[in-house]
């Protein structure tokens, strides 16, 4: 693993959950100690590429149906790794005036989502901290991109469920709708358990130690995190099952169970 080229500051044998997911993807960004992860999961869940695919489904869906409500304004916190197809591109081709402002802080990500996603009047990528809010939402290089005084659709897609319950994973959703204007919406997505697969002990098992915490919840968690919000049809529901109406993604199964999606919306 040492052997392998990163930019500097870039720690190879310890794996990062974007890069895993960037395996899952079928990416190329990502190292040995990530493919490790990735590969343990696939033996208790082999269809773990197949929950990524249904993440980038829902958000894909969710932008799409934001955009048709005349939200024009996305912030993408946690985005990840560039993939074939982004938030950018899923706004605008649903709505021509789309903005985005792409939010990390794991270093690689920003490296590449600032060279691959940034687009001048379109889409910008800053680097800030889920835990810091109000750093996110008083950079200049978002507020010069985003109105604030206007709706933002927020996207917090396979984020919270790194957020340990010792460190307020509700509490820290509730404080990013401080920011947000009247009829601005949330969308989460969020690793599910679901009680009845017993696959997903085994997984915790292998994320919690290779990633340093990744946390299944049961759906009325996830919904506690739309708290103060009105949460749409059809609530806490699987990715794929999310909104099916939407673009359906080139997926094997047609349902999954360990990855959960819900959109919000903030009345006043």
């Amino acid at each position: 693993m040492a052997d392998e080229h990163a930019p500097p500051g870039i720690d190879v044998n310890t794996p990062s959950f974007a890069r895993v997911y960037d395996y899952f993807l079928g990416g190329k960004d990502n190292f040995a100690s990530d493919r490790e992860v990735a590969d343990l999961v696939m033996q208790f869940v082999p269809e773990a590429p197949v929950v990524a695919q249904g993440n980038r489904v829902a958000i894909e869906r969710a932008v799409r149906h934001l955009a048709g409500l005349g939200v024009t304004q996305f912030v993408d916190i946690g985005s990840g790794l560039p993939t074939s197809s982004n938030v950018h591109q899923y706004a605008t081709e649903a709505h021509p005036d789309a903005k985005v402002v792409y939010v990390d802080n794991d270093p690689i990500v920003l490296a590449h989502g600032r060279a691959l996603l940034t687009e001048d009047g379109v889409a910008s990528f800053i680097q800030g901290d889920l835990y810091e809010p109000e750093k996110i939402f008083t950079d200049p290089r978002l507020t010069s991109l985003i109105d604030l005084s206007r709706p933002v659709g927020l996207i917090l897609a396979a984020i919270i469920h790194h957020v340990p319950d010792d460190q307020d994973p509700r509490g820290t959703v509730m404080r990013l709708h401080e920011f947000l204007a009247p009829g601005s919406h949330i969308m989460l997505t969020h690793l599910h358990d679901s009680g009845d697969d017993p696959r997903v002990e085994e997984a915790k098992k292998v994320l919690q130690t290779g990633l340093g915490g990744s946390y299944f919840r049961g759906a009325e968690q996830i919904l506690s995190f739309m708290d103060g919000l009105t949460v749409l049809e059809p609530g806490v529901t699987h990715c794929t099952a999310w909104r099916p109406d939407g673009p359906a993604g080139d997926l094997e199964h047609p349902l999954h169970t360990q990855m959960a999606a819900v959109l919000g919306r903030k009345d006043a």
